[in-house]
């Protein structure tokens, strides 16, 4: 919890730092005209669609068409909202997460040596990937959201996961040896999914939400990179080929 904490109190005091915002702003302005241009061309295709779908189409049978519709305009809203925060996440992770780790990395962590990999390729792919299996995995679990409860939760799940996969991998790739991030991976598994979690919530807050995945990145940064500083000073795991330091 104290890790969590720190970063979080780094990551506010980082925002006073004018150049990150040009960062954390560029992914929310595509993400809004990705929204308004997907909800002009196929909301109401949505709601139409969930409508006629079970259990939309049994409650309109039952004469609450209007709930029905109140039902299925959410999930219209709700499948909007996911896949413009999978735009801004797929454009932070790939582009803008790689300027902020330059810039915090020589500001904030200059002691910290880069023995990792750094590769466009290899962070793109782990990214593509992470939404392929969002999608997949948020489209499986759809049918369950009508369970009370689960409604809340899955969407949160799922973007919490999102960010853990996505985040933590492209903050530690140029620093992190393999062995180093497996450790971590392992070490950290709860406080890094539970970061997740907390930018997911951010999320679903109206307009500061499409902040959600900018500030995701500016947090797992600064987590990983202080877990990453901690470790080698514990001399937990091994720097270049899996000898105790």
């Amino acid at each position: 919890m104290a890790e969590m904490l720190l970063a979080l109190q780094r990551s506010v005091a980082s925002l006073g730092r004018g150049k990150l915002w040009l960062y954390i702003l560029g992914p929310a302005l595509v993400a809004v005209l990705f929204m308004v241009g997907v909800s002009i061309a196929f909301l109401d295709y949505l709601i139409t669609s969930f409508i006629e779908q079970p259990p939309m189409s049994w409650i309109a049978e039952w004469g609450a068409f209007w709930l029905a519709k109140a039902l299925a305009a959410l999930g219209g809203w709700l499948v909007i909202l996911s896949a413009s925060y999978l735009v801004a996440m797929l454009l932070t992770a790939v582009l803008i997460l790689p300027l902020m780790l330059t810039h915090l990395s020589a500001n904030d962590y200059p002691d910290l040596g880069k023995l990792g990999k750094d590769s466009l390729v290899a962070s793109t792919w782990n990214s593509v990937w992470a939404a392929v299996l969002f999608i997949i995995g948020w489209l499986v679990t759809l049918p369950l959201w009508l369970i009370p409860g689960l409604g809340m939760f899955l969407p949160l799940f799922w973007m919490a996961w999102l960010n853990r996969r996505t985040f933590a991998y492209d903050a530690l790739a140029e620093h992190a040896t393999s062995d180093e991030w497996r450790e971590l991976r392992r070490q950290k598994a709860m406080p890094l999914l539970t970061l997740g979690f907390g930018m997911a919530a951010l999320a679903h807050v109206p307009f500061a939400g499409l902040l959600a995945p900018s500030l995701a990145a500016l947090v797992y940064i600064h987590f990983c990179l202080e877990a990453l500083r901690r470790l080698r000073q514990g001399a937990v795991v091994s720097i270049q080929n899996g000898s105790k330091a």
